[in-house]
């Protein structure tokens, strides 16, 4: 079925509710409820009944000017979910209008979540506005990445213009903010070439994970290997509340997108005590 186009007076605006609880041993998607081109495909249990896997499907294939998507997860005590997209996100020049995306996340206590979109790709000329707040209790792991290119790298075309507004957090089970990362970028900010900023670098991404008893190890185990050169440039940190960070830049996004799903390799047994089982979808 073809989607249509939508024209610079459009506005698709879109929600999704996903759901999962625990039922015998199970974890079982039990909502997805949406309103407008925002929908999940099937239930998948690769790794077995224990873990489900949700594939997040936006069939026009790109957020246009005015589009406004909302996207809601509540995972249920002693759940284990891995939510992933079947491709880039597209982020298409916005015709002076700004496109937004709201991603909110409730991670209960005994869960394990794996939140691993793949990258958003930034066409120039877009007006981005993004948000993503990852609830989390005691007692649940969660590991997630986000990752951004500014331009068409398949067909040269560079970010000239636009703007991107976008912020992360991550908050206990009181709504107290554990960790809030804030990015304002410009196109034409000095940012863009700045040292502490993306230093000449077009691809970029940060991974999160939190739940281990000794972030600081894990970060340790990490460093020893995460590569530093002039085609990528990555590093860790640990926040005093446990949370670990990855950050990285990079001129080529398949070389970044790989370098975070050896840190998720790395880091799922530890956190979730789960053996880490590449997507399928990485393969495609």
């Amino acid at each position: 079925m073809l989607v249509p186009v939508p024209t610079a007076h459009d506005r698709w605006a879109a929600e999704l509710h996903v759901r999962f609880t625990r039922r015998n041993e199970r974890t079982v998607l039990i909502e997805k409820r949406h309103t407008g081109p925002l929908l999940v495909q099937k239930a998948l249990y690769p790794e077995g009944r224990e873990v489900c896997h949700v594939v997040i499907v936006h069939p026009p294939g790109g957020i246009a000017g005015g589009d406004d998507l909302a996207i809601h997860v509540d995972l249920e005590p002693d759940t284990s979910a891995v939510l992933t997209t079947p491709a880039a996100t597209k982020w298409y020049k916005a015709v002076g209008r700004r496109s937004r995306q709201q991603v909110h996340i409730r991670v209960a206590k005994g869960c394990a979540l794996d939140w691993l979109p793949q990258e958003n790709i930034y066409f120039t000329a877009t007006q981005v506005e993004s948000g993503l707040t990852v609830q989390i209790d005691p007692g649940a792991t969660a590991i997630g990445w986000e990752i951004g290119l500014l331009g068409r790298q398949a067909s040269a075309e560079k970010w000239l213009e636009g703007s991107i507004r976008s912020e992360a957090s991550i908050l206990d089970e009181n709504r107290r903010q554990l960790w809030v990362e804030r990015m304002i970028l410009d196109a034409s900010s000095p940012l863009r070439r700045a040292p502490q900023g993306l230093c000449g670098y077009n691809v970029f991404g940060t991974l999160w994970a939190i739940g281990s008893s000794d972030a600081a190890a894990l970060a340790d185990e990490l460093a020893s290997w995460l590569p530093f050169g002039t085609e990528l440039r990555a590093g860790v940190t640990t926040t005093p509340e446990g949370i670990l960070l990855v950050r990285a830049v990079a001129h080529d996004v398949e070389r970044l997108r790989h370098t975070m799903i050896a840190c998720w390799t790395r880091l799922r047994p530890s956190l979730h005590r789960l053996r880490a089982q590449p997507l399928r979808l990485w393969a495609t």
